[in-house]
């Protein structure tokens, strides 16, 4: 049975024999008081506690005899500088004749070897002094009035709760764990640091900052380190962080550490937040060095970035360039002199005209008397400026509670209770002599004031905790982070910013998809499909460009898409406009021949008026399809659709008309038959207008009206280019301009296949004939090759099937003409002609 465990035993029967009525004569303490290692006496006492040796021996427990005393070994140099920080500031507190004026304080600090065994001993010794009897009642006034310490949040919590019930105030210099901001579990616990709410949503930030998007995390298996790492965790998410693993692992725990070390060993992450108490990573940092695990860049909390026992010759090579949040440096006057000599000189005076308890007590401590000389950790004091506020809290706290003020003495009988001590300290607010500002918030946490260090090589094997930022918590959010990113050394002592992702950033033209199974840091990179872009680094997904752009080769743009007509400068245009042109000056060649041999039998017996008529109809027909060259605009594309109908119109009325005369004609030749009478030239000119009148009425005028053409930009045929074209406004009256063509076209054919074998010189219906077959053949091909094809290729079908129709009329019913005119000019004699069945 422990120690501790057999006192509260003993304890517990001593209150039950006091519950059923037993007498207790006296209020004693069990076995032998435990004294401290440091003390003095005062009118008023404040206790400490602190971890002076950092290793014990637990002692074999039999239970046929008294356990032996706790062996402690391993100086902690850190620890002890916090009891000489702190004797340093009750005793600049007796100095001060403003500051509790005629009161002295005392103090007994104890040390806890950073055992919680030993941390609970400490604080029966605290609350019960050292007398061993205190008479018949156990209910007297605590042996301290607040008690300082300790470094550890585990420790801090068993020590709170031990003493909750009495209402003594715990004043800590580094216990950071946010479970302790619980007033209703802690309403006693101050503390002169901030709690990890901020440390470790800061980390996060930290690492954010970096760009490091894949992180090991590593935490003490305590309070501390797990709440720590919790908040850590939640903010890590918060910050689109992904951790690679969380271990966690106890000082006393040695195979935990090794399946630690294995982790990260195999691990992909290079940064590693390392949320551990200094022991702990103390313990790793050895194991790492044994199994030479080096250029891991480091995150570290306060408990170990500026711990002065990690530096070792082999250490660098492990934590080199390591970056974390420290507390504040010290920068208290007469802090240095006072831990170098002066407290050697009232703590410790070893020498031979002291006193025999004196040198019994250094006897007893003698392996602190080896640190007498010891001045390495002198400059990198930082909590040490936390026991100062802290105690200096404490005596204005009793100050305010003794009604001291200048030039007057306290008054000394008034009895101080330890709440009235807690709620002192609720209203505490001064200014210590560096010019730092000490109150307390409603968690009893001071502001959160870090500085950000990093590890760098000093020379000599030596090891400098260089500051290059800091973080105030008390500032607005945009202030809060100040980083030197210059003055970083990374790790094995480059400048170079280390890369810890686990997948390489997105490129603007790409997006992240998931890998499955792996956090959301973990993905691959897609390209952008056709259409769509991403202009960002780590696009959750692409974007689609808008209706005229597309994206371009690398798909981190838009652009416009490609407008695409048929213009007169590529070479379909022109090769189309160079058959318009010629086509119209053919026509215009024959109707010059035609003018200059009006008065010839040729000419005239082929109906000179409706020739001309038609030659005038194929050269609109000719500038027609100049027409659909070029962009489309909005008289363009009425334009062109109307002068198509119209023109086309005018030419097979034309040849309607010669068809019927020649049918005329022939039957005029029959005995007792006047029927030429009644298609003179008159006629001939009112039914050419009439069938173009209807076309030019009833169809262009309907269809422009009610709903014309329009330029339209046509984005669904092709993806990457617009098609800019002419909409027909109505299919339907399209259809129905090109179907009454057809129609004349067809009557025409009819017509003139019934009249081909007419015995008439002067019979032009195999021509006709001819010309309309081509014609009807023209358009019948046109009708599928429109609808099938694309883009401008649709314009350039309609073109030819208007420029091979109009040459199909011209020279099917013109070139035999032409040849008898230039070549045979002989036969052109109404002589000829009358012997001729055919032209």
């Amino acid at each position: 049975m422990s120690i501790l465990l057999r006192d509260i035993v003993i304890m517990g029967i001593l209150f039950v024999y006091k519950a059923v009525g037993e007498p207790v004569s006296l209020c004693k303490i069990q076995t032998n008081p435990e004294f401290p290692v440091l003390s003095k006496e005062g009118d008023l006492t404040i206790g400490g506690v602190f971890s002076i040796h950092s290793t014990i021996t637990q002692p074999s427990l039999f239970f046929t005899e008294r356990p032996k005393i706790l062996q402690c070994t391993s100086i902690n140099i850190r620890e002890f500088r916090f009891a000489q920080t702190m004797i340093f500031a009750i005793q600049e507190i007796n100095e001060n004749q403003d500051l509790l004026p005629n009161i002295s304080i005392g103090y007994r600090i104890y040390d806890n070897c950073a055992s919680t065994l030993s941390s609970m001993r400490a604080v029966m010794a605290l609350m019960n002094g050292e007398e061993l009897t205190l008479g018949k009642s156990c209910s007297g006034q605590s042996a301290v009035h607040a008690i300082i310490g300790e470094s550890e949040s585990s420790s801090t919590i068993v020590l709170t709760r031990t003493i909750g019930p009495f209402q003594i105030p715990v004043i800590s210099h580094s216990a950071t764990c946010e479970c302790l901001s619980n007033r209703k579990e802690y309403p006693s616990f101050f503390r002169t640091i901030a709690s990890d709410l901020y440390q470790s949503r800061a980390l996060a930030q930290l690492v954010k900052n970096f760009g490091w998007t894949w992180v090991g995390a590593v935490n003490s298996d305590s309070d501390y380190g797990n709440n720590g790492m919790a908040i850590f965790l939640s903010a890590a998410e918060e910050e689109g962080v992904c951790v690679e693993y969380t271990e966690k692992f106890d000082r006393a725990e040695p195979k935990k550490l090794l399946k630690v070390v294995e982790v990260i060993k195999k691990s992909t992450a290079r940064v590693i937040v390392a949320f551990l108490a200094h022991v702990e990573m103390n313990n790793l940092l050895e194991q790492l060095s044994l199994h030479n695990i080096t250029g891991r860049q480091f995150i570290g909390v306060e408990a170990w970035i500026t711990a002065d026992s990690l530096v070792t010759p082999t250490s660098y090579r492990v934590l080199g360039g390591a970056l974390g949040f420290a507390v504040q440096k010290a920068n208290i006057s007469g802090l240095e002199e006072f831990l170098v000599r002066g407290f050697w000189e009232t703590g410790f005076p070893c020498n031979q005209k002291n006193n025999k308890a004196s040198l019994t007590k250094c006897k007893e401590n003698k392996d602190i008397m080896e640190l007498r000389d010891n001045e390495d950790d002198v400059m990198e004091l930082r909590y040490s400026t936390n026991i100062y506020k802290a105690i200096y809290a404490l005596a204005y706290s009793l100050h305010s509670i003794l009604n001291c003020s200048i030039g007057q003495a306290c008054k000394k009988k008034v009895e101080v209770k330890p709440w009235e001590v807690v709620e002192a300290l609720k209203n505490v607010n001064f200014t210590i002599k560096n010019g730092d500002k000490v109150w307390f918030d409603n968690t009893g946490a001071a502001v959160a004031r870090y500085e950000i260090v990093n590890w760098q090589y000093g020379g000599n094997e030596t090891v400098q905790f260089k500051p290059v930022g800091y973080y105030d918590a008390s500032l607005t959010s945009g202030k809060r982070f100040v980083l030197d990113r210059e003055a970083i050394m990374w790790p094995q002592g480059t400048k170079e910013l280390p890369v810890s992702v686990c997948s390489k950033s997105c490129r603007p033209g790409t997006h992240k998809v998931l890998q499955k199974g792996k956090p959301v840091c973990c993905f691959d990179c897609i390209a952008c499909a056709v259409g769509e872009f991403s202009n960002s680094i780590d696009s959750i997904d692409c974007k689609k460009c808008p209706e005229a752009y597309w994206s371009n080769q690398n798909r981190d743009a838009c652009i416009p898409k490609d407008v695409e007509f048929l213009s007169f400068n590529e070479v379909m245009g022109k090769i189309l406009l160079i058959f318009s042109v010629f086509g119209l000056l053919l026509t215009l060649l024959v109707s010059t021949l035609y003018l200059s041999n009006k008065n010839t039998p040729l000419v005239k017996a082929n109906n000179s008026e409706l020739s001309f008529l038609l030659l005038f109809s194929l050269s609109l027909c000719f500038l027609c399809s100049l027409t659909f060259i070029g962009k489309p605009t909005n008289w363009s594309c009425k334009l062109r659709h109307t002068a198509f109908g119209i023109t086309f119109v005018l030419c097979i009325s034309c040849i309607l008309g010669k068809t019927i005369v020649v049918l005329m004609a022939f039957k005029a030749t029959l005995p007792g038959n006047n029927m030429m009478k009644w298609f003179g030239p008159a006629q001939q000119r009112l039914t050419v207008l009439f069938f173009t009148f209807i076309q030019v009425i009833i169809f262009c005028i309907l269809w422009i009206t009610i709903n014309p053409p329009i330029p339209y930009k046509n984005m669904n045929y092709y993806m990457e280019k617009v098609i800019l074209e002419c909409d027909l406004g109505s299919p339907f009256w399209f259809w129905v301009v090109l179907g009454y063509i057809g129609l004349l076209a067809f009557l025409c054919f009819v017509l003139a296949f019934l009249a081909r074998k007419l015995p008439d010189s002067f019979n032009e219906a195999k021509h006709i004939t001819f010309s309309m077959l081509i014609f009807c053949a023209v358009w019948l091909t046109f009708i599928p090759a429109y609808v099938s094809s694309p883009g401008k290729f649709t314009v350039a079908v309609e073109i030819f099937a208007i420029l091979a129709s109009s040459y199909g009329i011209l020279f099917c019913i013109f070139a035999p003409k032409c040849y008898i005119l230039v070549i045979k000019p002989e036969i052109n004699t109404k002589k000829h002609l009358l012997g001729k069945t055919q032209c």
